[in-house]
C-alpha cells in the first residue's frame, strides 16, 4: 500500500503542469491523508538489570537447586521493532499570512519481534545461557494539534515548518521470555499496560500544487513520546521490576501526503 501511494504521487508530479496554489486563506479548510514510515532513533523498550536467582526449580523442576544470575541488557525500540508503518488523517484551518492550524490523527504500527535480551549465568555449568524475549506488536494511536507556517511565496512549491503537541494511546505490550538451553519459558506475560502518553514534535516539509485545490507533499521531522505504563506482575518476582521503567520513544517519521482544500 505504501509503495502504491508513492507511485501515484510521483506520477501526479510528473504529469501535472504547475498550478499556482497558495496555502490556505483565512477561513479556508483542507483535509489530507498521509502514509509513510516511522524510524525510532532513541528510547528503550527495556533497561538492563542483574538479578540472582537462588533456585531455578520453580521455572523448570529438572533444575531444582540450581542457581543462576540473570544478566539482562537494555534494548532500544530500534533493536526490537525497527521501522514502523505510519498513516493518518489531518484537518487544517487557514489563519492567513501563510499560516494554518491543524488537527491530526495518526497510527503507528510495528510487527512483533524476537531478540536476545541477555544471558543467564549458571555457576554450576560455568556458562552463560542466552535469554530471549519476544515482544508483541507495537501499536499507537495519536491525536495532535499544531501550527504550520509556509514560506513559498507565489510558486506551486511551498516549503513549510510546523510544531505539534498531543497525546498517544499505546496498546498493551506482552512478552515471552525464554532460556532455550534450560527449557525455561515465561509465556505471554504483561510487560506494558495500555498507556496514555504525551507527544511533542516538529516537522519540515514541502507541498506541491497539482491543481489549485489538490496538492501532494513530503514531510519529515521528529517526535518525542513520554514513557509507557509498566506492568511488573510477572517479572517483579524475578528481580526485574525496573527493566520496564522505560518506554520513552524518539522517532523520525517520513511521510507523503495528499491534500484537498475546500
Amino acid at each position: 500500500m505504501r509503495k502504491a501511494f508513492f507511485v501515484v504521487c510521483s506520477a501526479l508530479i510528473a504529469l501535472a503542469s504547475p498550478a499556482i496554489a497558495q496555502p490556505l486563506e483565512r477561513g479556508e479548510f483542507a483535509g489530507s491523508v498521509n502514509l509513510g514510515a516511522d524510524f525510532p532513533v532513541g528510547g528503550d523498550v527495556h533497561g538492563g538489570a542483574i538479578s540472582p536467582i537462588a533456585d531455578l526449580g520453580p521455572l523448570n523442576p529438572a533444575l531444582a537447586g540450581v542457581a543462576a544470575e540473570l544478566r539482562i541488557q537494555s534494548r532500544s525500540f530500534d533493536d526490537i521493532y525497527g521501522e514502523g508503518t505510519a498513516f493518518g488523517l489531518e484537518g487544517a484551518y487557514g489563519l492567513g499570512s501563510n499560516r494554518e492550524l491543524f488537527v491530526a490523527v495518526g497510527r503507528t504500527q510495528a510487527d512483533e519481534a524476537r531478540v536476545q535480551v541477555g544471558g543467564a549465568f549458571v555457576p554450576a555449568l560455568s556458562a552463560t545461557l542466552p535469554v530471549f524475549g519476544q515482544f508483541g506488536e507495537f501499536t499507537s494511536t495519536s491525536v495532535e494539534a499544531g501550527l504550520r507556517q509556509y514560506f513559498g511565496g507565489e510558486g506551486a512549491l511551498q516549503p513549510y515548518v510546523a510544531g505539534r503537541v498531543g497525546a498517544a494511546f499505546t496498546d498493551e505490550i506482552r512478552a515471552t521470555f525464554t532460556i532455550p538451553d534450560a527449557a525455561i519459558a515465561i509465556n505471554n506475560v504483561a510487560f506494558y499496560d495500555d498507556s496514555t502518553t504525551f507527544v511533542i514534535g516538529a516537522d519540515i516539509g514541502v507541498s506541491y500544487a497539482v491543481t489549485e485545490r489538490f496538492s501532494i507533499g513530503a514531510e519529515t521531522g521528529v517526535r518525542y513520546t513520554t514513557g509507557l505504563e509498566d506492568n511488573d506482575s510477572a517479572i517483579g518476582g524475578l528481580g526485574l521490576a525496573r527493566i520496564n521503567d522505560e518506554g520513552e520513544r524518539l522517532s523520525i517519521p517520513v511521510l507523503v501526503r495528499a491534500r484537498i482544500a475546500f
